[in-house]
């Protein structure tokens, strides 16, 4: 029966509730101001617009999900796109709603102060420790900063923060509970969505999959669970921390691949067979070409070798020099080059050796892997060919030319045999666009290559072609696709060359699968680097522990009123002292406990061991990494790095004044100094604050004195 009247108790941390409204209140407030593009903005702006218009691009700095996520609150807005992300300081027009721009990355730097909270509860430490953490991250002036703007790394901390929070939980539930694999589902999600928005994510992936893997092993030596037990809860981690991490990567990119339909600017970034998936561009040329490559077969050959620029295999009515500036002689026939712009002599006509015809029979004969064919250029009839000649600009390797029968004894040797690489089986059929190909000549077993090099002015300056032997080439830089195709149907020149400048004939539709794309896109991300340009505020890591470096976002174009990133330097060096004093004490301690002194018991030691590898470990894996790096680097690259000693300095306090101060006296002064530092951190933030929101405006003189670093860049204007 139901008893009335139906009655909830519920218990509401008060201190929660307020550092939550707190940090809603500091990184919300006035999120419209300024109303101009903020440094970074002018970056990721350009892939909102982009992610608006449904135009493919590719950032190499990361995946897809932080973009996905601005994106997302461009589109809450209205935002339709059509803004011109040229420069910072560039103001907003009225159409452009700027609260929702920002609200998305404040949203989460704001949660997580909150988190900071509960993560600091879950790692045993008490509500005091946990409130002087949250503390901390709510008066950081960096982290305000980066979180108030269309930026990822408050995305990036807050999906970093939830997971270790979700984990703690799912491993200090009561084994009994099957509501605790819920915080190992939301566990596995956040390490996923970290990962998605940036590369860093992978960094605090790895950390938390290191202590959940020797809680696992704890877990499978404790012989007072059973066997069963122990199975399902090793397969349950197994897949929420590594195959559903991996599932939704795989998913950001499902996503951003089915958005970004169209054709873009980073098109010729891509393969031909990526390209002519996309909507517009290349698909406008290539949708519905015949797929097979036939003898006859009319068709454009693009270097696979050729990025970011595209080429493709050229020739035209001019011959090599008789003699070069060296001396060295030439074979003094066709040019063979390689043209980055789409051009009637790039078509070349693919020919069976054996027959007179070159056009396509009915039914069409498909050129195999294996087969020997002959290329004739369609404007010119040349056949392609190769000899023992040095290549004009690269000695070293073989001329590559359109054969001219100028001296009976240079014979022609214009066989080339097809070598699918990426064929499926041994007899597969040469496709357009999906098929690479090599073309290997006959009689000396060279391979026809793009060198890279420009031809002197005789050559127009296009780039050299050559044959080079396989065991000297590159084996990445062979390939060759056909891009153009279509069946020839006119067997006399003057005809074929009215073909030629015709548009391609249309016949067959195909399309390229999402893994194929994943793929080449994840290869491209990794291998394609945009060029990294020396920028006026990046910085080494070393600099970014003692705060020798700051970034101005913005300036007025007017006045004095700016926002910089730069960090509370009261709590900055609270963090170094707590990061320095762990290292020390974990020392003492390992010492003593080898000499046989166990002066915490069993509880204690593992609670300051855990707290170590969360926070300490933390901080070591998003920061040594960039020791390494030979990017460009900023200040914001450390702060997830930071957020971890902030965790960690309440919860090294609280230990100390538990279990190092026996004296009364000695923990009532440890008190008032922690009041007092948290003090100076609130003057500290108070003091920024100009600097934080860009509100009010300064003077000079005012400005002056808030560089309290001489390597600091604060700008202000003379009056």
């Amino acid at each position: 029966m139901l008893h009335l009247p139906l009655m909830v108790t519920a218990q509401v941390d008060l201190v929660l509730v307020l550092v939550t409204v707190l940090s809603l209140w500091t990184r919300l407030c006035h999120l419209s101001y300024p109303n101009a593009v903020v440094f970074d903005e002018v970056y990721y702006g350009q892939f909102v617009s982009l992610y608006m218009k449904r135009v493919f691009f590719i950032d190499d700095s990361g995946p897809p999900l932080g973009h996905m996520i601005l994106a997302l609150g461009a589109y809450l807005g209205g935002f339709d796109g059509n803004f011109a992300w040229n420069r910072i300081g560039a103001e907003y027009p009225c159409s452009v709603s700027v609260w929702t721009l920002r609200f998305l990355p404040a949203l989460c730097g704001a949660l997580c102060v909150p988190l900071v909270y509960l993560l600091t509860l879950e790692l045993k430490f008490s509500h005091l420790s946990a409130l002087g953490a949250a503390l901390l991250l709510l008066l950081e002036n960096s982290l305000i900063v980066q979180s108030r703007f269309m930026l990822l790394e408050s995305v990036l901390i807050f999906f970093v923060l939830l997971a270790f929070f979700s984990y703690l939980c799912f491993y200090n539930a009561p084994s009994s509970s099957w509501f605790r694999y819920g915080w190992l589902l939301l566990c596995g999600a956040s390490c996923g969505a970290a990962i998605g928005v940036k590369y860093m994510g992978l960094f605090s992936y790895l950390l938390l999959l290191g202590v959940a893997s020797l809680h696992t092993w704890n877990l499978i030596g404790d012989r007072t669970v059973s066997h069963l037990s122990v199975c399902v809860q090793c397969v349950c981690r197994f897949f929420c921390l590594l195959v559903l991490p991996v599932l939704l990567y795989v998913f950001w990119f499902y996503v951003h691949l089915s958005i970004l339909s169209h054709s873009g600017p980073h098109d010729q970034l891509m393969s031909s067979a990526f390209q002519a998936s996309l909507r517009g561009g290349l698909s406008r040329i290539t949708q519905g070409q015949p797929l097979e490559v036939a003898y006859g077969s009319q068709v454009t050959l693009k270097s696979s070798a050729s990025q970011p620029i595209p080429c493709w295999l050229h020739s035209h009515k001019a011959n090599y020099p008789i003699r070069y500036e060296n001396g060295r002689g030439s074979s003094h026939q066709q040019q063979v080059t390689c043209y980055p712009f789409k051009d009637v002599n790039n078509w070349w006509i693919v020919k069976d050796p054996d027959r007179q015809e070159m056009m396509v029979s009915s039914p069409p004969r498909p050129v195999r892997h294996g087969d020997v064919i002959q290329l004739v250029h369609g404007m010119t009839s040349r056949f392609l060919n190769s000899h023992d000649v040095a290549a004009p600009m690269s000695p070293h390797a073989q001329e590559v030319s359109g054969y001219i029968n100028f001296n009976v004894s240079m014979a022609a040797q214009n066989l080339w045999r097809v070598d699918i690489s990426n064929r499926e089986v041994e007899s597969d059929v040469w496709k357009t666009i999906l098929s690479e190909v090599r073309l290997i000549h006959v009689n000396t077993s060279a391979v026809l290559k793009l060198s890279g090099v420009s031809l002197p002015d005789w050559g127009f300056r296009q780039l050299e072609i050559v044959a080079e032997k396989l065991f000297k080439a590159n084996t990445g830089n062979l390939g060759w696709t056909v891009e153009e195709h279509r069946y020839g149907t006119s067997q006399e020149q003057k005809e074929r060359e009215v073909e030629l400048h015709s548009p391609s004939h249309i016949d067959v539709d195909r399309k390229i699968s999402f893994w194929a794309k994943f793929l080449e896109l994840q290869w491209k991300m990794l291998t394609v680097k945009q060029e990294d340009s020396e920028h006026k505020y990046s910085s080494s890591p070393l600099e970014w522990i003692t705060m020798e470096t700051n970034i101005a976002y913005w300036l007025h174009s007017s006045s004095n009123a700016q926002i910089h990133l730069i960090g509370n330097p009261v709590s900055w060096g609270v963090a170094n002292f707590s990061l320095l004093a762990y290292q020390v004490l974990a020392v003492f301690y390992l010492l003593r406990r080898r000499r046989g002194f166990k002066d915490l018991p069993h509880g204690v030691w593992c609670k300051f061991v855990c707290l170590g590898c969360v926070c300490v470990g933390g901080w070591l894996v998003n920061f040594v990494p960039f020791l390494l790096m030979e990017k460009t680097l900023f200040l914001y690259h450390y702060l997830p790095a930071l957020c971890y000693l902030y965790l960690l300095s309440p919860a090294l306090l609280e230990h100390m004044h538990t279990h190092l101060l026996s004296s009364v006296t000695y923990q009532r002064a440890l008190c008032v100094w922690a009041s007092a530092v948290l003090l100076s951190v609130f003057l500290s933030y108070r003091t920024f604050c100009p600097l934080t929101y860009g509100n009010p405006e300064l003077s000079a003189n005012e400005l002056r004195g808030l560089k309290w670093r001489d390597s600091w860049d604060i700008l202000y204007r003379r009056r």
